[in-house]
């Protein structure tokens, strides 16, 4: 019943909203003009979004927010360091101001904004800012991409989407987008760090672990910790090379092979599906996560991490970005925990439980554990 009076509220909403004759009294009425300048200000946001992005963009190249972390800086100087004309700077700087990513200060001086003070010394997020440019350029017409067509610009630079072999896509393909990959792991890594407590497993196996930024991180919480990596060969090749870096040779090891085709190693009490679920559509997912029911010791934990749609305060991260970023690669979809629950049930896992991360906007954690294990 108190559905039924809700939709007719929102019914009722629409048709006022839609008035142009409401529209203008509530921009005039004082207790409506507030709401009606929030809505007319969200709106345009959403016009402009892509403007705002290359603004954001434009900074990330010519490396703004570097040159000013080291302290404001005045018109002429950031003109030479970003090597830009000063009418170009100039415009730059102010539109850049009045996105909160910089602020003009006394003096004639520029200096960080709040946002812009984020980005000082987060790889993950510019390196995601600098491949923005391949998504555009597929968003550029949307149609064709929800009408099926799929031979984008994103598909190729995710080579594996092609290919899971690892022998069609060339060694720079491989290590552009395993260095986006680990560049991005900053975030996630701390998410599920901080909110899982690794050291009670005695082996952790990365599912699709790039080249190894997780496992190195889990490698200096859990000392006592067994670590497998297992992707792509080129991938695990780079991976180990890491790992032997980092002092991990005894203790760690890096199998190259496919999830789809090839048996995953066996005996971890704890596996790690991070970011892996959501590239894939439900068919791959499924084998997926029964690939890893087959490998998983009994009693053994997976864990899921992933940015997932229906989060409550980040809606527009699962069906609106991640929707139209997966649609652009050609597979994958943002879940709910709900539809990874769902999964999960047929693979053979059950008791799925939803563990709280600082920010579930990069990342939210579920964990499970094999039927009868």
């Amino acid at each position: 019943m108190l559905s039924a009076w809700l939709e007719k509220l929102r019914d009722f909403r629409n048709r006022k909203v839609s008035d142009p004759d409401f529209r203008r009294w509530a921009a005039r009425f004082p207790l409506t003009r507030p709401i009606a300048r929030r809505q007319a200000k969200a709106l345009f946001d959403l016009t402009a979004g892509f403007v705002y992005s290359q603004i954001l963009s434009s900074c990330v190249q010519v490396g703004l927010f570097d040159i000013l972390a080291r302290g404001p800086r005045d018109l002429d100087l950031i003109a030479v360091l970003t090597r830009l004309p000063r009418e170009g700077a100039e415009r730059l700087l102010k539109a850049a101001a009045a996105l909160d990513l910089v602020e003009a200060r006394r003096g004639g001086l520029y200096g960080l904004g709040s946002l812009g003070a984020a980005l000082v010394g987060n790889p993950g997020v510019c390196a995601l800012i600098r491949h923005h440019d391949i998504l555009y350029g597929d968003l550029a017409d949307p149609l064709p991409l929800l009408q099926g067509e799929v031979k984008s610009g994103l598909r190729h630079y995710w080579a594996y989407a092609d290919d899971r072999s690892g022998n069609g896509a060339t060694p720079r393909r491989h290590a552009d987008y395993t260095a986006l990959m680990a560049a991005s792991q900053a975030m996630v890594k701390e998410e599920i760090l901080n909110a899982y407590p690794i050291g009670r497993h005695r082996r952790l196996m990365d599912v699709g672990g790039g080249d190894g930024t997780f496992l190195i991180a889990a490698a200096r919480m859990a000392p006592q910790l067994k670590l497998v990596l297992f992707d792509l060969p080129p991938v695990a090749a780079t991976a180990q090379i890491r790992l032997q870096a980092a002092g991990l040779a005894a203790r760690a090891k890096a199998v190259g092979g496919d999830f789809f085709t090839d048996d995953l190693p066996e005996g971890a009490d704890l596996v790690l599906l991070n970011r892996v679920l959501h590239d894939h559509d439900d068919d791959a997912a499924l084998a997926i996560l029964r690939a890893v029911r087959k490998a998983i010791a009994p009693q053994g934990t997976l864990l899921i991490a992933e940015p997932m749609a229906g989060t409550p305060g980040a809606q527009a991260s699962g069906d609106a970005y991640f929707g139209f970023y997966l649609l652009a690669m050609g597979q994958g979809r943002p879940r709910t925990a709900e539809d990874i629950g769902g999964l999960l049930d047929q693979a053979g896992f059950d008791g799925m439980r939803s563990i709280g991360t600082n920010t579930p906007l990069i990342a939210r954690l579920l964990s499970a554990r094999p039927m009868d294990g």
